[in-house]
């Protein structure tokens, strides 16, 4: 498609097609991504080595924060540039494109120096004990230290490309970083190959998403003048002007998920008072509750550019009924999951490891968290949608409202009242905190838009 084609998409185009043509790569990227995130924990699995396992599980906060640096500026930068081009403003969207990719950039790079001094005592606070730190060191050196600026420029670039009408081209360059990652991993991981374990896990990971970010380079260097994307000097002028916006509404879903590496963190500490069994265990259904977890995200980062445009090219019509299909499909594959892994909890965590301990306790904390998915699925479209509309107040409560203000009190409390297994009931009870309040800051955005004939101001 040429650059008229793509917005075509978000203007014309059907509602109902318009919606699957963006969420359906978005999602497939997502899938591909989900499944070399669990390709790492199951052949780490397959070497029957618990403090394997724990070792990726205690250095996962660590990589989430890469994907709260890339969305500080892909979220805040590809719901400018999809606004900028509802309005219009085609050389506003190249100057936002300039500005989003070299600040991503920049912090890549000091984000993966800051985590090499401080990767010790940060490891050690994500739950790393005497058994599981030089593992897992091994494997954050790859996946944060050497991989760190691939990872965020991966997503980064998927999020802006998606942005300006590409998401064929962005599930693409995703998806190739994907596959690649699954092919690596057993020939790094398994003694009958290199035998790295862990560690070569995130080797296999940072070499993906290198090539990942290369395949993205390759496009933009083909599509030079039929693209908005660019690190023109002349477009970095205008970050004063242009920073500001993107900061605004990318920092909600940054904060989003730097929260969650803390929650996530905090939760894997207070279970790692318990036996080494039980935090494999966890990460084991941590990497299970990402399908419908990817599936949300999917479907909210096909729908962000489609919101975004047609909010400010003031087609609210279009942006509800937009927002109403994409809500549905992700609720309803919540639902699904959840009925799936209430049904088959053991067999699923039994895909991993076969150590009946970890089994056990996998089985019964995957019945207690999947309870959240549905709540979930729908939380996340709610906070895109803010975020489309240029909402940063409400996207900023929703987000912290998830993640970091009430679950860290809520871990202590019920811990205390049901030890270990309590954790597990935390998420459930914040994500229906967080739809009632995103419900509520929704309806009451209806109401001004009904009172005022227009949608309010943030576009």
């Amino acid at each position: 498609m040429n650059r008229k084609q793509n917005l075509e998409v978000f203007a014309k185009t059907p509602v109902r097609k318009a919606v699957l043509l963006q969420i359906v790569p978005a999602v497939a990227s997502q899938m591909v991504t989900l499944v070399y995130n669990l390709a790492d924990t199951y052949f780490v699995g397959m070497l029957n080595a618990p403090h394997e396992t724990a070792a990726v599980t205690v250095a996962y906060p660590s990589f989430l924060m890469l994907t709260a640096i890339s969305n500080l500026f892909g979220v805040g930068g590809a719901s400018a540039i999809a606004r900028a081009l509802g309005r219009q403003d085609e050389e506003g969207a190249r100057r936002i494109a300039a500005v989003s990719l070299a600040g991503g950039l920049l912090s890549a790079l000091l984000f993966s120096a800051v985590f090499r001094l401080l990767a010790d005592p940060v490891l050690h606070l994500c739950g790393a004990t005497e058994a599981t730190y030089a593992t897992a060191y091994g494997y954050a050196k790859w996946v944060v230290i050497l991989g760190g600026p691939f990872t965020i420029l991966n997503t980064l670039l998927a999020n802006l490309v998606r942005a300006e009408g590409g998401a064929g081209a962005a599930a693409f360059g995703v998806s190739f970083g994907g596959v690649l990652n699954i092919l690596l991993d057993p020939l790094f991981v398994l003694p009958q190959f290199l035998g790295l374990g862990a560690v070569g896990a995130g080797m296999a990971t940072a070499l993906s998403n290198g090539a990942a970010v290369a395949c993205f380079a390759v496009y933009l260097v083909r599509r030079r003048g039929a693209t908005y994307l660019n690190l023109l000097p002349a477009n970095l002028r205008y970050a004063a002007q242009y920073l500001r916006p993107i900061l605004a509404i990318g920092f909600p879903s940054a904060l989003q998920y730097a929260l969650t590496v803390v929650a996530t963190a905090a939760q894997a500490d207070f279970v790692s008072q318990y036996p080494t069994e039980a935090v494999a265990a966890l990460g084991i259904v941590k990497k299970l509750d990402q399908l419908p977890l990817y599936f949300s995200i999917g479907v909210s980062n096909g729908l962000l550019p489609l919101l975004a445009y047609n909010h400010a090219a003031g087609n609210h019509h279009r942006r509800a009924q937009a927002f109403r299909i994409g809500s549905l499909m992700s609720f309803g594959f919540a639902v699904l999951c959840l009925v799936c892994y209430e049904a088959f909890a053991t067999p699923l965590v039994s895909l991993f490891i076969a150590d009946a301990a970890t089994v056990r306790y996998g089985a019964v904390f995957l019945r207690c968290m999947v309870t959240a998915m549905p709540m979930m699925a729908l939380c996340y479209p709610m906070i895109i949608q803010f975020q489309a509309m240029g909402r940063a107040r409400e996207s900023l409560v929703c987000s912290i409202l998830r993640k970091g203000v009430l679950d860290i009190p809520l871990l202590y409390l019920m811990d205390a009242l049901f030890p270990l297994y309590g954790c597990m009931w935390v998420q459930p009870i914040v994500d229906a905190i967080s739809l009632a309040a995103a419900l509520w800051f929704y309806r009451a955005i209806q109401r001004g838009s009904a009172a005022g004939g227009t949608a309010p101001a943030g576009a």
